[in-house]
Formats: C-alpha cells, sequence, structure tokens
C-alpha cells in the first residue's frame, strides 16, 4: 500500500469557489480509483487561495486482474449462432469455451477472458487529465495553452505515487514534484516526496496554512485576542469569516481605527462599507454594544512594522468609502422619504404590474384592510405601506441595495426631531378610512404631521420590518402595523404573479416567490393571526384581475385606489361572481373564471408552504395531510391540529385506536362496496344485541359530543383526548370476551353495525380525515435535518421489524430517520426506512433527499441494491 497525492496549483481561486471545489475534486478523484478498482483507506483534502490538494493513503500499487464471463447459445444452437458467439467473444474455436450446465436452461457455452490489472501510476495518470478535463467551475476561462478551461491559469501540477512522480500532461503542463510556498515569505519552489513533506515544508519555510480549519483558528484566535487586548469587542460575522479564509495564505490580524466622526452614521452603512468592499470586520464597546471607531483587516502578509502602513493604508481606502455614505446620507436626509416616494412611478415592479408606485397603492389599500384583523391602527399601515419603497430611490440604497428598508427606518426616523412627543392626530386624520390628497397621490408633503413619537417609531419599524422575513433563520415582524404592512407586500406579490401565469415551475423562482408565501405562513403562525385565507386569496385575485381590466379600459383612477375603485364602479357587476354560471358578460366570465382556478391553486400552493413549515417542525406529512383534508383555510387551528393529532397517535392510546379505527373503515369500505350503498343511517339502539356495541354506541355518542365541544373552543388537545377514550370500547367490540360479529345473518342488525362503525368514522373525521393517516411508524420520510437518527432495526434474516424503536443494531454505523416513507412497490404492508452512514457516535443530521425502492418485494430484512436502503 503506497500514498497518492496530487496538487494543483493556479493563479488565485475566488473565495467562495474553494470549499466546493476542495470537496468535488476529492470526490472525483476516489470515484475514479474505485471505478478502476483501487481501494483507498483514508483521504484528506487541502484547498486556499492558490491551490486545492488531495492526499489518499492505503492504495494499492496497482489493479487486480479481471476475469469476465460471457455467456454464449446452448449447446447444439445453429451454427450462425456459434460464429456470432465467437466473434463478439473474440475466440478463434469452439473448443476454447466452457460448457457449462443449469437445471432450467440446460447446457451452454461460456467464453473467459481475464483483464490485466493496471499499474496504479498509469490508472492515474489517466484519471488526473480527465477530471481536470470536465471539472465543474462557476466560471472558468481559457488560457493561451490551450482549450482546456480553469478557474485560474494553471501553474504547476504535483502528482506522487509513493514518492515518485506521475508522469502526464495537461493543456501543455507537465505534472512533477516541485510546489511554490508564499509570494513574498517563502515563494520557493519546494520539492515534494509526499504528503507529510509538503505539510512540513509549506507551513514552515513557505508561510502557506494549508487547510481551510487552520486558517479559520488563526484568523478568530488573533482577532479576538487583538481585540481584547484594546478593549473592544469583536462583531462576528460567520460569512465574513469563511470569506477572508479563503484570500489569505498565511493570515496576519491588524487592528485599525478610522475617525470616530463617521460613527454619527447609521451602523449598519458602517458594517455594510467594511464588510462588502474592504472585507474588515467591525469592532464595538462591550461596555456600550456601540460599534468603535476600529476595524479588523486579515492581511495576507507578516509585515516588518507590525502592520501599521497597512492599518494607515486600510484606513484611508475605509475613510473615502465611508465620506461617500456621510454625503448619501446628507443628500437623503435633505430630501426626505415625501421626496422620494414619487420616484417609485419611474421604476417598473413588473410590466404587467405596473411600476413600484402602483404596487403601493395596491399594498397601502390592502395593508387597511389587513389592520382590522392584526390589531393595527388602518392610518398608520397605510402610511407606512405608502413610504415601505420609498427608501428604493435613496442614494444610499442605489449604493448599498442590501440597506433597503433598513435606510427607510431611518429616513423616517427623522421626522422625530421636530415632533412633539405629546402631539397626537387629530381631525379627518383620526377617522379611520380617511386621507389626504397628498396622501393619496403617495406625495406625503409632511407625512407624520400630528402623528406621536410612538405612531412614527411605529411607521419606521414597519418600513424596515416589511421585507421580513428573508430567510429561514430571519425573525418575522411582531408589531401589528409591521405585520399588516408585511402581510400586504408579500401577498400583493403572489397574487399579481399568479394573475399573469409567472409562478415558481421545478427550481426556478427567479421572483422567490416561494420565500414569500413561506413569509406570510411565518408571520401568521408565530404571531397567531387569524386569517382567511382562501377567501381572502379569492378576493384578492378577484380584484387584481379588475385592476388589469380597468386599465385597459382606461377607467382606473389611482387618486381613489384600487378598493375604492372597485367597490364604486364594478362591484354591482362583479358581486355575484361565485361561479362562471353567474357570468354576465365575457368579461365578467373570464374574470370569474381566473378568479375560480388562480384562487384554488395559489390556496394549494399556501398549504404545500406550510407542510414544509410543519416538516422543518418535524411533523409527519400524513398528519398535515390528514389535517388539511378538512378543508380549512385558518392556517393557526390547521397547526394546532397537527400538533394534537400527532401527540395524540404518538401515545399508545392513540397508536391502537387508530388500528381500530382502520379495522372499521376497511370493514365500512369493503361492504359499501359490495352493498353500493353508505351506511350513514341512524343508529337504532333497540337493535343493539351484544354489551360491547352497546358500550361502544355510548362511548361514541359521549366522545363526539364532547370533542365537538372541544373543537368549537378549538382545544384540539381535549377533542383528540375524547376521541382517545374510544379506545378501550373499540377493542372490546373487535376482540373482547364479548366481541362483535359485524356481518351478522340478520340483515337488519348487519345495518345497524354498519352503521355504529360509520358513526365512529365520521366522529373521528371531525378533527382529521383519519383515513390519510398511515399505520404504524407511517408517513413520509422527514426532510426536517433536526430529527435524531435511531439505531437500524432488525435483529436477522427472517424478522419482521414492528418498529424501528424496538429493534436492536445489525448495521454498525448506520442510522435511520424515525419517519419512514411508504412504498407501494414493496407490497402492501411493507415499509422502506431511508438510512445515512455516520461516522460520528451521536448523530444529529440526516440526509434529506428521499428515496424510492424498485426492487421486487424481498422475502426478508436486505439491502436494496439500487437506493441503498432497508426494506422491512
Amino acid at each position: 500500500m503506497a500514498e497518492l497525492f496530487l496538487e494543483i496549483f493556479c493563479e488565485e481561486i475566488p473565495a467562495r469557489m474553494q470549499a466546493k471545489a476542495e470537496s468535488d475534486l476529492k470526490d472525483a478523484l476516489l470515484k475514479g480509483l474505485k471505478e478502476a478498482g483501487l481501494g483507498v483507506e483514508t483521504t484528506t483534502s487541502m484547498s486556499g487561495p492558490r491551490r486545492l490538494a488531495v492526499s489518499c493513503t492505503g492504495v494499492p500499487a496497482g489493479s487486480d486482474d479481471v476475469v469476465e464471463e460471457r455467456k454464449g447459445p446452448k449447446v447444439g444452437a445453429p451454427e450462425q449462432a456459434v460464429q456470432g458467439f465467437l466473434r463478439g467473444a473474440g475466440l478463434s474455436s469452439i473448443d476454447e469455451a466452457e460448457i457449462k450446465s443449469d437445471p432450467k436452461k440446460g447446457e451452454f457455452y461460456v467464453a473467459k477472458r481475464t483483464i490485466p490489472g493496471r499499474a496504479t501510476p498509469d490508472i492515474v495518470a489517466e484519471l488526473v487529465p480527465a477530471i481536470m478535463q470536465n471539472f465543474h467551475w462557476p466560471k472558468s476561462m481559457r488560457t493561451g495553452r490551450g482549450e482546456m478551461r480553469w478557474v485560474r491559469p494553471l501553474q504547476r501540477i504535483v502528482c506522487l505515487f509513493d514518492g515518485a512522480v506521475v508522469p502526464f500532461e495537461v493543456d501543455g503542463l507537465a505534472s512533477g514534484d516541485e510546489t511554490e510556498g508564499h509570494r513574498v515569505h517563502g515563494r520557493g519552489p519546494y520539492k515534494i516526496s509526499g504528503v507529510d513533506d509538503y505539510v512540513r515544508q509549506l507551513e514552515s519555510d513557505g508561510y502557506v496554512l494549508l487547510t481551510r480549519d487552520a486558517r479559520r483558528a488563526k484568523i478568530e484566535t488573533e482577532a479576538k485576542a487583538i481585540c481584547q487586548a484594546a478593549g473592544l469587542e469583536l462583531v462576528e460575522d460567520r460569512g465574513l469569516l469563511e470569506e477572508v479564509v479563503g484570500l489569505a495564505e498565511w493570515p496576519v490580524v491588524i487592528l485599525g481605527d478610522m475617525d470616530p466622526a463617521f460613527l454619527e452614521l447609521p451602523p449598519e452603512v458602517i458594517q455594510l462599507s467594511m464588510r462588502t468592499h474592504q472585507k474588515y470586520f467591525a469592532v464595538r464597546d462591550p461596555k456600550t454594544g456601540d460599534l468603535a471607531p476600529n476595524f479588523v483587516v486579515v492581511a495576507n502578509i507578516d509585515a516588518v512594522d507590525g502592520g501599521n502602513a497597512i492599518a494607515a493604508g486600510n484606513r484611508k481606502v475605509l475613510s473615502a468609502r465611508l465620506e461617500d455614505g456621510r454625503f448619501f446620507w446628507e443628500n437623503d436626509k435633505k430630501a426626505g422619504l415625501e421626496a422620494m416616494a414619487p420616484k417609485l412611478a419611474k421604476i417598473d415592479f413588473k410590466k404587467e404590474l405596473g411600476t413600484i408606485a402602483d404596487k403601493v397603492e395596491r399594498v397601502a389599500a390592502l395593508a387597511r384592510e389587513l389592520a382590522r384583523k392584526v390589531g393595527a391602527d388602518a392610518d398608520l399601515a397605510e402610511r407606512a405601506a405608502r413610504l415601505a419603497k420609498a427608501d428604493l430611490t435613496s442614494e444610499m440604497v442605489y449604493e448599498f441595495p442590501e440597506l433597503q428598508g433598513v435606510m427607510g427606518r431611518y429616513y423616517a426616523l427623522e421626522k422625530l426631531n421636530p415632533v412633539t412627543p405629546d402631539a397626537r392626530r387629530s381631525g379627518a386624520q383620526e377617522k379611520s378610512g380617511s386621507r389626504t390628497d397628498a396622501d393619496a397621490s403617495s406625495g406625503m408633503t409632511n407625512w407624520a404631521e400630528g402623528l406621536s413619537e410612538t405612531d412614527i417609531r411605529s411607521v419606521a419599524e414597519a418600513i424596515r420590518d416589511h421585507y421580513k422575513p428573508q430567510g429561514p433563520s430571519d425573525a418575522v415582524p411582531s408589531e401589528p402595523v409591521s405585520i399588516a404592512v408585511a402581510l400586504a407586500d408579500k401577498l400583493d406579490t403572489l397574487i399579481g404573479f399568479w394573475a399573469i401565469d409567472e409562478k415558481p415551475t421545478g427550481s426556478k423562482d427567479p421572483f422567490a416567490l416561494r420565500r414569500a408565501a413561506l413569509g406570510v405562513v411565518r408571520i401568521v403562525l408565530e404571531n397567531g393571526v387569524r386569517l382567511r385565507l382562501g377567501g381572502l386569496l379569492r378576493e384578492l385575485v378577484f380584484r387584481c384581475h379588475v385592476q388589469v381590466l380597468l386599465k385597459e379600459k382606461g377607467e382606473f383612477d389611482p387618486a381613489l385606489g384600487l378598493y375604492s375603485t372597485f367597490r364604486q364602479q364594478f362591484h354591482n357587476r362583479f358581486v355575484n361572481m361565485v361561479s362562471p354560471a353567474n357570468a354576465s358578460d365575457a368579461e365578467a366570465r373570464r374574470v370569474a373564471d381566473a378568479v375560480l382556478s388562480q384562487g384554488e391553486d395559489l390556496l394549494t400552493y399556501f398549504a404545500d408552504r406550510i407542510k414544509q413549515y410543519n416538516s422543518e417542525q418535524c411533523k409527519r406529512h400524513d398528519i398535515n395531510d390528514a389535517v388539511f383534508a378538512l378543508g380549512e383555510d385558518d392556517l393557526v387551528p390547521i397547526v394546532k391540529r397537527v400538533e394534537a393529532l400527532a401527540a395524540n397517535l404518538d401515545s399508545e392510546e392513540g397508536a391502537n385506536l387508530l388500528a381500530g379505527y382502520k379495522r372499521a373503515a376497511n370493514i365500512l369500505r369493503a361492504e359499501e362496496k359490495k352493498d353500493k350503498r353508505a351506511f350513514d343511517g341512524a343508529v337504532d339502539e333497540s337493535k343493539l344485541e351484544a354489551k360491547a356495541e352497546t358500550a361502544l354506541f355510548n362511548a361514541i355518542s359521549a366522545s363526539a359530543d364532547a370533542a365537538q365541544s372541544a373543537l368549537e373552543q378549538e382545544d384540539f388537545a381535549a377533542a383528540m383526548s375524547a376521541l382517545a377514550s374510544l379506545r378501550a370500547p373499540v377493542d372490546a367490540f373487535f376482540d373482547g370476551p364479548d366481541s362483535v360479529m359485524v356481518n351478522a345473518d340478520d340483515a337488519v342488525v348487519r345495518e345497524n353495525r354498519l352503521n355504529l362503525l360509520n358513526m365512529m368514522r365520521v366522529a373521528m373525521g371531525t378533527v382529521a380525515a383519519v383515513s390519510k393517516i398511515e399505520g404504524e411508524g407511517g408517513g413520509d420520510t422527514c426532510n426536517c435535518r433536526k430529527c435524531p437518527l435511531l439505531p437500524y432495526a432488525g435483529e436477522g434474516p427472517g424478522m419482521r421489524a414492528i418498529s424501528v424503536r424496538r429493534a436492536m443494531s445489525l448495521l454498525q454505523g448506520t442510522y435511520l430517520c424515525p419517519h419512514p416513507n411508504p412504498s407501494p412497490a414493496i407490497g402492501r404492508g411493507a415499509k422502506f426506512y431511508q438510512f445515512v452512514r455516520i461516522k460520528t457516535p451521536s448523530p444529529t443530521i440526516m440526509d434529506p433527499s428521499p428515496t424510492r425502492h424498485i426492487e421486487p418485494p424481498p422475502q426478508s430484512p436486505q439491502l436494496c441494491s439500487k437506493t441503498k436502503g432497508l426494506v422491512i
């Protein structure tokens, strides 16, 4: 066994590409060696600004000989078939073939051919150029040497096997055993004999830290130490840290300072200038938590003056950037949001949906309507919506687009200076639904006039927060005005793109509509907003189409607002547009058709997003389906139902009750199919002969009433608890000493018992469509990345595992997600469990990619050869 070492050395690789390129090179090399029949014991990889490297230990000197068998025709086959077999197998005579016998197929010819193994250097000499020729980079270039594309011009290739050079060429560049170190401190070249020698020379004489982990640890340690020595605290930024790890081969941390006067700028402006343009870390005063007039820069050189000149140079560059920021800040403050808002009419939002000013009109009207549903002041919600996009025309946001909303908040808070804290709104502004002419035109010459300090702050926070949440880790708005504007903005975007039929498809979502829908879901659920989403979506789709129709006819008056125009001019015409049959003319019919189809489609899309949200909270997909089947469109009770149902099914009573329900439902389904009728009549108590069926009837009557009462109070846990009390009478009905034969000989008794089972089915159907819930361990594979993985269930061949949790580990280092994935391809009642191999003793993250079994059903637990999953 020997060591294989490969280093690809080139000009500077962009920092964002290094980690993935390191992983891709390692995977490609391992895959190629495996396909060539070469095993590897251990593998390490390294990457940096100018190099990618992989080291493999335990590599054999060559691949083994391979004996191939080629099956031929039967003995006694026609001469033409025999000759064709000889040509294909490379034989000169049939005597060179062997004869094998099979009990079913009889005797047939077999040709054996031995393919000699190859030396590892020969395999590697072909493999590495092929990997490099087909290597994927997000961006690449060609050099003057040839046609091969690489991220940056290649300079050296080191490839060694057992200390000797593996000779080959890539794009005219020959492999060798020499590499380079740091450009300034230890350029080299260095002659390499193996990975240990490589690390020793470069990390000492070469001044290169080869691994990302080593550079990251050095930067973190030195940055915190240098800040602590100065009585400061580093503002941690994991994204920036990962970037600078890829910028310096020999990172040296330096503390710089800047003019304290720049601290008058908003802290976000300072931090963004540092992070985006200069790659500096911000620093704060630990006593106050405010930014300090300092910064941390990571240099790629160990300067003789301790970095003083570097710090001074970076101070000049940062000062120039912050001077620009101060110029933008002062200009924007002089203009104010009132002057910025009208400029939105010159910026297209989407050609079919008008300008951003048109969107502001829609959002403002919708925010006003939503305000009462979330407990917000309607006037404040509308004002905030009219100002929310204004900062998009500011000089600061033009320079730093990441600050949209953030700068709008600061510009809005500038109104606090001349405002008396106790000033209150008065006159027409206090009336809900009133608007000034300036407001209507989005000019708002003084939008804060008459508002208290609290009101101005509410508007300012809504301007900043209406973009939230912008990702799964981002917080949602929590103040009522912010909630109203954020919901209105996201709903308007979704409605508009649905109306023009530009929905997300597959992995394509250029307008971030999935994020908008998930944002609506999170805002509603995390703030407990009660919203009948189905009716609201249909109404909004309707109004969007009406606006388009009005604009086509030239009858839309923006000064009145979308909803006022709708109510005044078109309410009578479209108010009965519940179905196409009620349409009075072609235009109305077109609108009605679009409203019905797009409204339902958008509601389904939201249902999928809620399932995704619940999945991230470790809730089973089948339980989600069971709740959604009820047709509920208020998100808050939907999630409460899911939680209550999941908790009940996790208990022993709930699991057994589900089994009893399925047994009753299966009997009913079979008999209804046979009789071609539904058994939904009332139960005749006088026909209840057995004690068990009388007890079940009384239990269903009591639990159904209790469950219905709890459902009216939205106490879903109590409703499930009431239904769980049916477990004992259901068990007694089917399996007790006084058990009942449902299909009695007496037709009247049989029908009455079937009606009794239907009574149970209806009672349980009030909390969820229980028929959609899988049996024990059922449900879709959990993709939440949060579930702890369980040891694989199984004790040996032939065993039928009852539960993952109750069996012992069979495959060492193999773990299962506790949510199995039902697969119809492997037979009724079977389950396919996706699993992942974990090296650490306490795995917590699973591979989320779903898998399906496509082999014939096995007779005992075994691994599927194609999906590498386990069938039970």
